[in-house]
């Protein structure tokens, strides 16, 4: 497979084309950003880190049956992926109260929901990524009614394979966003990554933070963070 031209460059990825029109070749930066690109850094291991760990996730999700765009890891920071169209919607699961969440409604942080809270926002940077509801997503034809139904399903899905999976290796999984995006044919299939960029995960007995709050609120050191998630996971270094 050979790498052709960049197609796209993003806050922590750049896609390439490949010579099939099909198939897309994903390179993972070291920058970090936080509050819609407003804190920003470079933070050396950083991709080689959310590659590794979406690389994971996305092969184990597959042998439970999880379709996404995810072809196969490259190398350290670099993986192919199906083409897909990608739906401005993202899709945030929450099991436990955190975040914005708490600042919006006034949940006690660390509070444990009797079932997940499922989440619709607008990707949209320029809006600062507002929340939204599925009367918005229809007036805006973002996407249809079925496939909102589609994607509030999979990430369901996706969420109790995740909380398994973490659960193993001591790590509660808090919340998480997923992005979806349509093929060539119109299935809506998982996409983006999954990582601790795009995860909160917390220790089981401790309660510390392996993800990107180490960026976003100063808390620590994030390549260790996520250093210990891909080793827990099984990764290699």
């Amino acid at each position: 497979m050979e790498k052709k031209g960049c197609l796209y460059e993003g806050k922590a990825k750049r896609i390439y084309e490949t010579e099939k029109p099909e198939v897309l070749w994903v390179e993972y930066k070291d920058d970090a950003t936080a509050f819609n690109g407003e804190k920003k850094e470079t933070l050396l291991g950083k991709g080689r880190l959310n590659n590794e760990i979406s690389s994971l996730i996305f092969s184990t999700l597959a042998k439970q049956g999880v379709k996404s765009h995810f072809i196969e890891r490259l190398s350290e920071t670099e993986q192919l992926i199906r083409r897909v169209t990608i739906i401005p919607i993202e899709v945030v699961v929450r099991n436990v109260a955190a975040g914005s969440l708490v600042k919006r409604l006034g949940f006690t942080r660390g509070e444990t929901f009797h079932k997940p809270i499922v989440e619709l926002y607008y990707k949209d940077d320029e809006l600062g990524d507002p929340l939204m509801n599925e009367e918005h997503i229809q007036a805006l034809q973002l996407a249809t009614p079925d496939e909102i139904q589609t994607m509030k399903e999979k990430a369901l899905a996706v969420n109790e394979q995740l909380i398994e999976l973490f659960k193993r290796i001591d790590v509660q999984l808090i919340d998480f966003k997923l992005e979806f995006g349509r093929d060539t044919s119109g299935n809506v299939l998982l996409a983006d990554e999954i990582s601790p960029d795009t995860c909160r995960l917390w220790d089981i007995k401790t309660g510390e933070s392996f993800d990107k709050d180490l960026f976003r609120f100063q808390q620590g050191n994030l390549q260790e963070g996520y250093e210990t998630i891909f080793n827990r996971l099984g990764g290699q270094a």
